[in-house]
């Protein structure tokens, strides 16, 4: 069995994670200094600044605060297995695996694991969204990518993965579902 170590000191094997096992404090702290695209940008953006600007855009379109909080831990599962960017990851069969089995625990933990249809479908919308914003502010060769308007104004500015973790902490304790997380 191989254990892992989380920021908080937690040690489980992440191939047989328990709910329990997840903490939202090392989901923002993993996820505030794990850099979006591969590292290809033309500056460090975390995960976790995706993921805040994630849940920015479902509360400016009136969003649940369910799909809120989905938009904003929808990459939790990479806080314990790392992002593989798009292109690779579909030829990673068993990555899809491991990564749905982790989210599984995931919303399970944070009491997300019944998302309706139509809750995950608006998560999944807005994390598309967002990533073209990103690739045509910060991925050079792309800025031609179509973006589609906006509720909101996605912040792509560099930030210190400090800044981002306490944002992501206190975008977590604006929702009441995750309130009891923290």
């Amino acid at each position: 069995m191989s254990r892992m170590n989380t920021f908080s000191g937690k040690k489980f094997d992440p191939m047989d994670i328990k709910a329990e096992d997840i903490c939202l404090e090392d989901i923002a702290h993993a996820l505030s200094l794990l850099c979006r695209g591969g590292g290809h940008l033309k500056h460090f953006y975390s995960v976790g600044q995706h993921s805040i600007n994630c849940m920015k855009e479902a509360r400016e379109r009136g969003w649940s605060e369910r799909v809120q909080a989905a938009c904003l831990l929808h990459d939790a599962s990479e806080a314990y297995i790392s992002d593989i960017i798009r292109p690779v990851k579909m030829y990673l069969s068993n990555y899809a695996e491991i990564e749905k089995k982790i989210m599984d625990k995931i919303w399970e933990r944070f009491h997300l694991n019944d998302l309706s249809a139509e809750e995950n479908q608006k998560w999944k919308l807005i994390d598309d969204e967002i990533l073209n914003c990103e690739l045509r502010e910060l991925m050079r060769g792309a800025q031609d990518t179509e973006v589609k308007e906006l509720y909101s104004r996605p912040d792509t500015a560099e930030k210190p993965w400090k800044t981002v973790e306490a944002e992501f902490m206190q975008m977590a304790a604006s929702l009441c579902c995750l309130k009891s997380w923290l």
